[in-house]
């Protein structure tokens, strides 16, 4: 009977393997109210600081925006955390023969990279905005975007990086006539656990069962 912990290791260690790779989704949300300054390259900013002990890697990412008033064809945004961003907003709507982009309003959007419609095509040109986009992605000078500019920026970008820390979303207004405000922003993440914490589990349930058994 002195093999028992040995044996119980051989058989939950392979479990506590694959509890490391169970990814957690978690999400944090900013509320409030942040005037865009409108037709100015400098724009606004705000950041949201995620803390999650234990979490090793991102496995997914989605970022959702909701805007009251201005035009949605003026807004530029991206969100940057440790060094990579994903560009969430470029002029949507501008193309070579519309040079102010889409001309709905309000815009609530879900940025998911699995998403049907891309942003920059998708939205609607009067009215109010809502609905699940793909980032427009498209790297480049707003003054410069179009439809047909490759997109290279997505929330992908984000994978395998450690989540926690800063994440800062910028937002620019490019057209005059029209100011938006940003009144939240949120980030939904899902993050495989750290190997170490999974390990330290399987540990620990070893010891137990060990120690049960001796007082038995």
């Amino acid at each position: 009977m002195k093999h028992l912990p040995i044996l119980l290791a051989a058989l939950l260690l392979p479990d506590a393997a694959h509890a490391s790779s169970s990814a957690i989704t978690f999400s944090s949300t900013w509320t409030g109210s942040l005037v865009v300054p409108d037709n100015n390259a400098t724009g606004a900013s705000n950041t949201i600081t995620l803390s999650v002990p234990g979490m090793d890697r991102i496995e997914a990412l989605t970022v959702a925006l909701q805007f009251s008033g201005g035009w949605n064809g003026d807004l530029y945004a991206y969100v940057a955390h440790n060094g990579q961003l994903a560009m969430l907003l470029n002029r949507p709507g501008r193309t070579a023969t519309n040079d102010a982009g889409c001309g709905s309003t309000s815009l609530i959007a879900l940025f998911d990279d699995t998403a049907a419609g891309d942003v920059h095509t998708a939205l609607p040109d009067s009215g109010s905005a809502t609905g699940v986009f793909q980032p427009d992605g498209r790297l480049i000078d707003p003054l410069l975007a179009l439809d047909t500019t490759p997109r290279t920026k997505f929330l992908s970008g984000f994978n395998t990086m450690d989540p926690n820390g800063d994440w800062t979303l910028f937002i620019a207004d490019q057209g005059p006539g029209d100011t938006a405000t940003l009144t939240s922003w949120s980030l939904t993440v899902t993050a495989v656990p750290e190997s170490s914490t999974a390990l330290l589990l399987g540990v620990t349930v070893v010891a137990m069962a060990a120690a049960r058994r001796r007082g038995a």
